[in-house]
């Protein structure tokens, strides 16, 4: 019978984490167990001493539900099978976090994260035998197999709200507002953001798109008598060359962001519309989460926990069609759940008149 888990956050931060954490330590009180917070995602479980703390229901009065980003901290890099040293070298620190997690004496460990943080984890804890339940977060809404994961829909209403913000902006002074929002391999927030905040054009990672299309909407929009538009665009979309605008970080990993510019001074330069461009960057992680996400990251919270009790981990615990599941681990990692040509929203889209790329059914009508 288990009697102590552990939980921790891994990846970026986003709005619900702690509704999540919430709910995976009142539910686990149900049970009479007791729940130990990791600190800093794995980083937590390779320093020494051991960084966690025993997480009490009496911490969780209602506050924590609203607040924004996590309570245990979090890290998105640090692949403990491949380890970055400070003098250059990678060194196998698996063992050593094995050894923090037994330290601790949980029997059952829920990862809240994406799909990289399961892929490490999954391994990490079959390694030491170690029961494991995921819990899916990501602003990008990319995770395989769930319908939303934590943060997603605080993000779009971000977006949203920057585009009702920046509308009256853009007709005041006749002017094309780019908008620029998250997603690294996914339009999600780019599209659902488009339909709810009446954007004329969306162009997303998974859809090819022709500049000139981008021209001749935009001048549709010109023509119809309407001075101002509004286009929102993924931080991955590349160039009409097929070139990603990025940067490489120190530990070799891209960061995306540019593309929007990029597109405002083209609009510029080919179409002869003055251009701003906005990037909402991080401000789409920090918000509070609204209630959507407060909701589906607490039924993800209780069911990780009936996971573990019913002997079921190993698993993912996954949002659908308005309920609770969950997918074996190997099944969600190394997938990702991109917006399809075919995705009700783009549909919705292209009903609407936005232009979202080279989908066969494109409209450049106002």
């Amino acid at each position: 019978m288990v009697k102590r888990i552990g939980v921790l956050t891994s990846g970026g931060d986003c709005a619900g984490l702690n509704a999540a954490i919430r709910a995976i330590v009142l539910h686990a009180d149900s049970h009479g167990w007791e729940v130990i917070g990791i600190e800093d995602g794995t980083q937590g479980l390779l320093d020494r001493p051991v960084r966690a703390r025993r997480l009490l229901p009496d911490e969780f009065d209602g506050i924590l539900l609203r607040r924004a980003g996590t309570i245990l901290g979090t890290v998105s890099h640090g692949d403990p099978f491949a380890y970055p040293m400070p003098d250059g070298s990678i060194v196998d620190q698996s063992g050593r976090m094995i050894d923090g997690m037994r330290e601790l004496a949980i029997e059952a460990l829920i990862c809240i994260g994406g799909d990289g943080s399961f892929r490490i984890l999954d391994r990490l804890c079959r390694q030491a035998g170690m029961p494991l339940v995921g819990v899916p977060k990501t602003i990008d809404n990319d995770v395989y197999g769930t319908d939303a994961a934590i943060g997603f829909n605080t993000a779009v209403e971000v977006a949203v709200e920057a585009l009702d913000r920046l509308q009256p902006t853009a007709q005041s002074h006749d002017r094309v507002m780019v908008l620029e929002v998250m997603g690294r391999d996914a339009g999600h927030i780019a599209i659902h953001a488009a339909v709810a905040g009446g954007a004329d054009i969306c162009l997303i990672p998974e859809i090819p798109y022709d500049f000139g299309k981008v021209a001749e909407k935009l001048l549709a929009v010109k023509a119809s008598g309407r001075s101002f538009a509004l286009v929102v665009v993924a931080e991955a979309v590349k160039t009409d060359e097929g070139k990603p605008i990025a940067h490489r970080k120190p530990d070799g990993g891209i960061r995306y962001g540019g593309i929007g510019q990029w597109l405002a001074e083209r609009i510029e330069a080919e179409v002869g519309i003055d251009c701003r461009v906005t990037v909402l960057g991080h401000v789409q992680r920090g918000a509070e989460p609204i209630a959507v996400d407060r909701v589906v990251a607490s039924a993800l919270g209780v069911h990780a926990v009936d996971l573990i009790a019913s002997g079921r981990t190993g698993t993912v615990a996954v949002w659908s069609r308005r309920s609770v599941g969950e997918l074996p681990i190997p099944e969600v990692v190394g997938r990702t759940r991109p917006v399809e040509v075919d995705d009700i929203l783009v549909r919705t889209a292209l009903g609407l008149g936005i232009y979202v790329g080279e989908t066969g059914g494109g409209c450049t009508s106002p």
